[in-house]
């Protein structure tokens, strides 16, 4: 059984620069594991641990004779900087793989030095997927936030994944995953004004992840998603994180340098460019 998704990982080169990036731009907490992880698993990881919603994990390959850091590194020689893997926690991740490849899904052989298990990106509308132990990290942030003009930005409130065929990934996240799945959203107004059909799939913990299919490309939003599918690229679109102070937070990220700025199918809603985030698109909205 899933119980939650604890967090997303963004894969990059330069591990120092997003640590940073996460910190002191967006004023955020992140755990620095690099001296551990590297001599374990030979790749950079941190931890962005604010509240509510799922954690970002900040990933870089290190030491090419590991797979960790052979799977980073592939990851970035194909695909370029960016979203990299969706984690989600189950009580026994080798139980619970056996279950998903029962219901058909393409489950990875153990990673040498894994303690999680793998479903490739083939069966799940591109994204891979890592299946861990639950409470797979749980260390709490000690250090101290500096406060004055610092954005409030909470956790992973909801990943975007744009995808193909809709019906399919409800059946894929919601029947296969065996995760509650919300396809009310299909006939709201909003979808139609966004253009896109869509439904939300809500782990028991974390943030939520919300499946968009192109309807009317007319539409800002959706025509920014049939852009990114481009070249059947399916997979993680963006991060949706929430802030209770939109407008404070759209003035604290530009004067730390960042192009933040409102999205094109709502004024409500900011954005931190791909560019501007190591290939990964930060949408924020109101809490």
């Amino acid at each position: 059984m899933i119980t939650g998704m604890p967090r997303i990982a963004i894969a990059v080169h330069d591990y120092p620069a997003i640590v940073s990036l996460f910190r002191e731009k967006l004023g955020m907490p992140v755990i620095d594991l690099s001296k551990m992880s590297t001599k374990d698993y030979g790749a950079a990881l941190g931890m962005c641990v604010p509240e509510g919603g799922s954690n970002i994990e900040l990933m870089s390959p290190v030491d090419p004779d590991t797979p960790l850091s052979q799977s980073l590194q592939g990851f970035l020689d194909r695909r370029g900087e960016g979203f990299f893997a969706l984690m989600l926690e189950a009580p026994v991740p080798d139980d619970e793989a056996a279950e998903l490849a029962e219901r058909g899904l393409n489950v990875m052989p153990l990673m040498p030095g894994a303690f999680g298990r793998d479903v490739h990106p083939s069966s799940t509308h591109g994204v891979l997927i890592r299946v861990y132990p639950v409470k797979s990290f749980d260390t709490p942030y000690k250090g101290a936030l500096d406060d004055s003009g610092a954005p409030k930005l909470s956790g992973i409130a909801r990943v975007i994944i744009a995808v193909q065929d809709l019906d399919h990934a409800v059946s894929v996240y919601g029947s296969q995953f065996n995760m509650p799945m919300d396809t009310s959203a299909v006939d709201k107004a909003a979808d139609k004004e966004r253009g896109v059909r869509s439904a939300i799939c809500q782990p028991p913990t974390g943030g939520a992840i919300e499946l968009v299919q192109v309807e009317d490309p007319s539409k800002p939003f959706a025509k920014s998603i049939a852009q990114f599918l481009e070249d059947g690229r399916e997979g993680m679109y963006a991060l949706v994180l929430q802030s209770p102070d939109v407008e404070g937070t759209a003035k604290a990220l530009a004067s730390k340098g960042l192009n933040v700025s409102p999205s094109a199918d709502s004024p409500d809603v900011l954005e931190v460019p791909r560019e501007d985030v190591f290939g990964a698109l930060i949408r924020i909205e109101a809490a």
